[in-house]
């Protein structure tokens, strides 16, 4: 404590303060055993108090004087028609609080012995909430080897208890690597990206929205925030994943909401759909934007009243779930061409996610590519390693711009598999390195060829090849760059050395405006 005057606020304890005669010296009553204290010395005790108690008042304020003279005693009426009623103990305390003065000079203490379980919560909520603003003050009973038993003082400064609060910033941690499932990765971008997913998912049960590149680690995200949230006890249903591309068409409803016995040819039995399978734990529906319009509403239905119609039933069923969303497509896109209702996007965007692609974080691929080995440790039973040359050869290509990553995590996985399974003694040397960098690199030509088509559509084909071959570098090393800078910097990086100044964006945005196209569109159609 500090050396400045104390001031305790407290209620009247019109059980365990009462007392009359002598004999009331030989019962533990908490406010007169304050001052009974020897090393709390209180300047001035608040005492509130219910009109229907005010002669016990004033017997415990004199008994307080006969302790210790030099305390100032105030008596403060504070009605309360039903002590239990929290809404009418909190407005009536925080009415005494915004009314009542107390200067810098003073320690306040605010003592939560006495009271209604109902008054003590609220008084502890206008300390947190800093109305009262002091420390919390608790007294109890003495002990065996005591005569006037004993207090604590409780600061709800957390910053202050460093052990407490290292627990919870090592458990914070603990979270997030179990998101990353353990991966030390270094992308500032990425960790804080990860930090707010784990804080987000641990908060709320509202839907989360997943965006990013096919192979990107949307589905396995998604499973591990699942993961945590049944280690949490959050939900204790299942995780049901479901890819919406692979259920298009005229089952694509009855997959998602289960059908009644004759609701169509075939329907020979109920079916219970995987949203019902979901009750109570977490749906992930991965690619929503290939979800028809139909399912779409009957989803946005699901999500806000946690019911929906079987297909060919009359009846509702239920289902309360956690959704999480996934998508490589741009949804406003989807909205604005009338393939995605917007009042959907709406609910599901409340927290939205992009996780961006390998190549946009290559400071992760050596980390990854130590758990793609690990994997592969496990899966052959032996253990998968490169050797000293091999490592630098391939994270050298790995990390150049050449290596465009287009299929993500996908390619790094199914790269360290070959590379694992043409090592008969798991030690992967610099002949299957290259093997394998040549392979992607091949991989990769094609698929640039195809990327033109995929963000200009018919265009393409009113392209000559030339153009297309210089539109398909430009998409890939956009893709691969975090900004448009980045991304004209490393295009323009031999003729702006020719150049006393450069604005290598504004050359790049210029080069898209002229295809119609801008950074972000080339980006997000990956």
């Amino acid at each position: 404590m500090s050396d400045n005057p104390v001031t305790i606020v407290g209620l009247l304890g019109v059980n365990l303060d009462r007392g009359h005669g002598s004999k009331r010296w030989t019962k533990w009553r908490p406010t007169p055993s304050l001052f009974q204290q020897d090393d709390l010395e209180v300047a001035r005790m608040v005492l509130l108090y219910d009109s229907d108690y005010a002669a016990m008042a004033n017997a415990v304020r004199r008994d307080i004087r006969n302790l210790s003279p030099n305390t100032s005693v105030e008596l403060v009426l504070v009605r309360f028609d039903d002590p239990w009623d929290f809404e009418e103990v909190y407005g009536a305390l925080h009415e005494f609080a915004h009314g009542t003065s107390f200067t810098e000079d003073e320690e306040l203490l605010v003592h939560i012995t006495t009271g209604t379980h109902v008054a003590q919560i609220c008084l502890f909520l206008l300390v947190e909430a800093g109305f009262l603003p002091g420390k919390l003050l608790q007294t109890r009973p003495p002990r065996r080897d005591e005569s006037v038993g004993g207090y604590s003082i409780i600061d709800l400064d957390l910053g202050r208890y460093d052990r407490i609060a290292t627990r919870f910033e090592a458990e914070r941690r603990e979270a997030t690597g179990f998101l990353k499932e353990g991966i030390d990765t270094k992308s500032p971008a990425f960790n804080s990206l990860i930090d707010r997913i784990e804080r987000v998912a641990a908060a709320t049960t509202a839907p989360l929205l997943l965006m990013g590149p096919t192979g990107a680690g949307k589905t396995r995200l998604a499973k591990r925030i699942a993961a945590l949230k049944q280690q949490r006890k959050q939900v204790e249903g299942a995780l049901v994943v479901v890819n919406c591309a692979t259920i298009r068409g005229d089952g694509a409803m009855s997959a998602l909401f289960g059908h009644v016995r004759g609701a169509f040819t075939g329907a020979a039995s109920d079916r219970s759909g995987l949203l019902r399978q979901a009750d109570g734990g977490v749906l992930f529906l991965d690619e929503v934007g290939e979800l028809a319009l139909d399912e779409q509403a009957m989803l946005l239905r699901a999500i806000e009243e946690k019911t929906f119609l079987p297909v060919g039933s009359d009846r509702e069923v239920s289902s309360d779930f956690q959704l999480i969303a996934g998508t490589n497509r741009d949804l406003r896109e989807a909205v604005a061409e009338g393939r995605f209702r917007e009042d959907l996007l709406a609910r599901i965007d409340l927290w939205t996610f992009r996780l961006p692609g390998l190549a946009e974080r290559r400071e992760d691929i050596e980390p990854n590519l130590d758990y793609e080995l690990e994997q592969q440790s496990r899966l052959h039973n032996r253990r998968v390693r490169l050797n000293r040359e091999a490592r630098t050869r391939f994270l050298q290509f790995a990390g150049s711009p050449e290596a465009t990553w287009t299929a993500n995590f996908r390619d790094l996985n199914a790269a360290v598999t070959r590379m694992a399974t043409l090592s008969d003694s798991g030690r992967i040397d610099t002949t299957v390195v290259d093997e394998e960098v040549g392979r992607l690199r091949d991989a990769w030509r094609v698929t640039q060829r195809d990327v033109v088509y995929e963000v200009m559509g018919d265009l393409a084909d009113e392209m000559d090849r030339f153009d297309r071959a210089q539109m398909a570098e430009v998409i890939t090393v956009c893709r691969a760059s975090r900004s448009l800078s980045e991304a004209g910097r490393m295009l323009f990086a031999v003729s702006r050395q020719r150049k006393k100044s450069s604005n290598d964006a504004d050359r790049l945005r210029k080069y898209l405006a002229k295809w119609g196209l801008s950074f972000d569109e080339v980006r997000l159609r990956a």
